[in-house]
């Protein structure tokens, strides 16, 4: 049976394909953006508070690293089909992760009562920031003229690092008890909020079918197939983590979602010469509704039987 949150997307989709009129504010859109983030670091910092971080250093290098590998893959394989800035751009989007998709496969397994390690949000916001850079020393080297101060603070504290991390400081410092005053709105409405967000997220998915039918098959393939490659990657790393089921379905999630926030933002800064709608195409027309639809069930089919635990 399909999520209900999932059915939301599925509206926002046919109803931006119809040439509804529907249409969401674009401040309801930010809002729900900011009580996202923080539920889900405001989570992740209350488990936090319930172990010790330092054994967790290793973990942290592990993504970081698998962020990076994923990135140079698809740099690899896009420079056959696209210029330069276009494939390096374009990979930094795949290597980076997305806020939306791990929201939704933290719902997918909270809906089936599947555990997952607190330290999983950690992973969401330090996996973001190194294929950014990676991207743009693909695209353009290390240049004398390039101003890395400002694409730093770009990439650091854009609005989604800040509040992930933010909210787990919060989380962390307060504990469950003084986090039981603000649970009904960050965690009771948690699904409704990512409802009307996937809601908005069909819409902008539905813009992107002139492009995608510009490029043809490749973007389609590619869009595809990379989540899936990068998945089995991240599976792979959890299960060398020791991660229970629930927390290598989710690194395997995040590993195959891709940013569409903070790297079309910075690269519109770092790599003015690459096409943004060549990037969003792949990422929002076809990786994230592919795996909110598909891929989240399959990347649990897999790390059950990778990582020990019934599907």
């Amino acid at each position: 049976m399909i999520d209900v949150v999932v059915l939301f997307f599925l509206l926002g989709l046919l109803a931006g394909l119809a040439r509804s009129e529907l249409k969401l504010p674009p401040q309801l859109y930010d809002s729900l953006s900011l009580v996202l983030l923080l539920a889900i670091g405001l989570k992740g910092g209350e488990g936090l508070a319930q172990q010790p971080l330092l054994p967790l250093l290793p973990q942290f290098g592990a993504v970081i690293l698998l962020g990076i590998a994923q990135t140079l893959l698809a740099y690899a394989v896009l420079r056959r089909r696209f210029a330069r800035a276009d494939a390096a751009a374009t990979a930094a989007h795949y290597g980076s992760v997305s806020v939306a998709t791990f929201a939704v496969g933290v719902n997918w397994l909270n809906a089936r009562a599947i555990d997952f390690e607190p330290q999983l949000p950690i992973f969401l916001a330090i996996m973001e920031v190194p294929p950014i850079v990676l991207g743009i020393l693909l695209a353009r080297g290390i240049r004398a003229g390039t101003n890395w101060r400002r694409l730093g603070h770009e990439a650091f504290f854009g609005k989604g690092v800040v509040l992930l991390l933010g909210g787990m400081a919060i989380g962390w410092s307060a504990g469950p008890v003084g986090l039981a005053p603000i649970k009904p709105l960050f965690f009771d409405l948690f699904k409704g909020a990512l409802a009307i967000f996937l809601l908005e997220m069909g819409l902008i998915v539905a813009r992107q079918a002139v492009e995608l039918r510009r490029q043809g098959l490749f973007l389609v393939g590619f869009g595809v197939l990379m989540p899936v490659v990068s998945a089995a990657l991240g599976i792979g790393c959890g299960v060398a983590l020791g991660l229970s089921p629930g927390g290598v379905t989710l690194l395997a999630t995040l590993a195959a979602s891709a940013s569409y926030i903070a790297v079309p933002a910075t690269m519109r800064l770092a790599v003015p010469e690459a096409n943004p709608a060549l990037s969003l195409a792949a990422v929002l027309g076809v990786t994230f509704p592919f795996n909110i639809l598909a891929g989240i069930p399959f990347y649990h089919w897999l790390a059950a039987r990778f990582a020990g635990g019934a599907p």
